[in-house]
Parts: C-alpha cells; sequence; structure tokens
C-alpha cells in the first residue's frame, strides 16, 4: 500500500507525470518507467532542478560518473545518480550510451586531457578530482585513455585506492571559489566540499549537508568531553564544514565566497548574528584523528 508520506524528492526520482519502476509501491503516479542507463562523456555536467539552464544548480555530474535515465525532451535528461542517489536534469547531449567501467580516478586538485603523451602538446581539456577514466596503455609518464587523449599518470589512482587523509584533500581546495552546487575545483559549495574530500577517501557519502547530518559519523559532546578534532564535521542548519585542528574550521562559504580557514569561534558568531547556531559536532566512524 502506497503509504502518504512522500520519499524525498532529492533521491527518489518521481514527479507528476512519472516515476521510477522501483517507486511504484511508494508513489502514485500515471506512469512508472525502469531506466537506462547511462554516462557522462564530458569533464563535468550541471544537474539542474528543472530543465533549462537558468534553473537552480543543484549539484555537478564528472566524467565517467553513471546515471539512471527516466526521461529525455528538449535536450535534458531526467536522471538519478549511481554515486548518491541525486535526481535531477542533465544536458543530455553529454552523456553517452556507451557505459565503460572506469578504472581509474583523478587524485590531482584538477589536471588536463593532453593530445598527445607530452607536457607540451596542447591540451584537449580538464579533469577535475574523483573524475573517472579508464586507460588503455602508457606512454611514458602519460596514460593513453580510451576515450581519446592523454593524462598524466602521476595525478591518478585505480579505482578502489583510498585517500590517506580526507582533511588534507579538502585542504587542497583552498581559495576555490564558493559556487552553490559546485563539486569542481573551478567552484564548490559547502556540502559538495565534503562529499569530494570524504569520497576521495573512499566513504560514501550523501550530496546535501541536512543529509549528511543525519548519515555521516556519530555526535560528539564537543562542547563537555570530547574536543573537537581534526576531521570532525560541524553542522549548521544548511551548512557543514571540517575541522582542521582544535580551534580551525575549514569550509566554503559565501561569506568569503570561497574555501577558506578561520577559527571555529569566529565562524559561530558570524552564523549566530544571522540566526543560526551549531547543531551538531560528528566524527566520522573509525576516524582516529
Amino acid at each position: 500500500m502506497i503509504s502518504g508520506v512522500l520519499p524525498d524528492p532529492r533521491r527518489h526520482a518521481y514527479r507528476a507525470d512519472l516515476a521510477a519502476a522501483s517507486l511504484r509501491d511508494r508513489v502514485a503516479a500515471p506512469r512508472y518507467v525502469e531506466g537506462a542507463p547511462r554516462q557522462v562523456g564530458v569533464p563535468v555536467l550541471p544537474l539542474k532542478r528543472e530543465p533549462r539552464f537558468d534553473a537552480t544548480l543543484d549539484s555537478e555530474v564528472l566524467l565517467g560518473e553513471t546515471v539512471t535515465i527516466y526521461d529525455e525532451a528538449e535536450g535534458w535528461a531526467w536522471v538519478q545518480l549511481a554515486r548518491d542517489g541525486y535526481v535531477g536534469y542533465l544536458p543530455s547531449d553529454g552523456l553517452s550510451r556507451h557505459v565503460v567501467p572506469a578504472r581509474h580516478k583523478v587524485t590531482a586538485l584538477r589536471t588536463y586531457l593532453y593530445s598527445q603523451p607530452d607536457a607540451k602538446s596542447p591540451p584537449l581539456d580538464w579533469l577535475s578530482l574523483n573524475a573517472r577514466v579508464t586507460a588503455s596503455g602508457a606512454e611514458g609518464n602519460f596514460l593513453a585513455l580510451a576515450g581519446g587523449g592523454y593524462i598524466f599518470a602521476g595525478h591518478v589512482a585505480v579505482i578502489g585506492e583510498r585517500a590517506p587523509d580526507y582533511v588534507a584533500v579538502a585542504e587542497s581546495f583552498m581559495g576555490t571559489p564558493y559556487l552553490w552546487g559546485g563539486r569542481t575545483s573551478l567552484g564548490v559549495d559547502c556540502s559538495g566540499l565534503v562529499q569530494l574530500a570524504v569520497e576521495a577517501a573512499g566513504l560514501d557519502c550523501p550530496r546535501d549537508a541536512d543529509m549528511q547530518a543525519a548519515e555521516l559519523g556519530r555526535i560528539i559532546d564537543w562542547q563537555g568531553s570530547d574536543t573537537p578534532a581534526r576531521g570532525d564535521l560541524v553542522f549548521w542548519e544548511g551548512h557543514v564544514g571540517i575541522m582542521t585542528a582544535p580551534e580551525l574550521l575549514l569550509h566554503a562559504n559565501a561569506h568569503h565566497m570561497a574555501t577558506a580557514v578561520e577559527p571555529l569561534a569566529e565562524a559561530r558568531a558570524r552564523i549566530a548574528a544571522l540566526g543560526s547556531e551549531v547543531m551538531s559536532v560528528k566524527r566520522l566512524l573509525g576516524d582516529e584523528r
């Protein structure tokens, strides 16, 4: 029986005219669709809330990521991401029907895709941290990619290899412009920064700050017996940052319009003046920092 409580539309593919077939018992819809796999074939695609370029940017999807497509019209594909389950609209010309399992991921903040295995050759494009690629061979210090072009071998790792310190990954974004919905080295928002860093360390991470607050780690008594430590996540309503030291907070924020480090006390006072107090501080399970 269908419940009167609808699931979160950010991570469940349903709208007024259709829904994913997997939601048949949870959501009433005039049409249900099984969906079909697609793969992102360009460096980055904007995930929009509505099928138009001036709509709100909810997230970004990187090269090699896979999605399930449920509908396509007028150049827009309505999809659900395999990585975090987020639902939205992508420009359909950036999606490929040919899905190739990726074997490598970008570990540098940003790297170039070259036309030849030579750093002096003209770059074809750029790739951001956590983009997924498949190498077809090696030439010197470069890997030849199955889709064409060459990437510096030192900027990628085999999928499954984990960054040893997600805080260090997040710190590499220092100075990156703040961008609502951003998930690349050219622009990132608070929860996008956390997601990229945590995923680089091999952990699953939801997209939005409220999801992260609900699903990541364990709450600590940060004002009592458990002093904040490097790697702890600090949550406000709609905002999140990462502690880099007991008193220092790293966060992508609209005050600095950048990813910046500042004393937690200063961030707390400024955000409190806007009407929001710290909701929780959480420590990722198993993290001993």
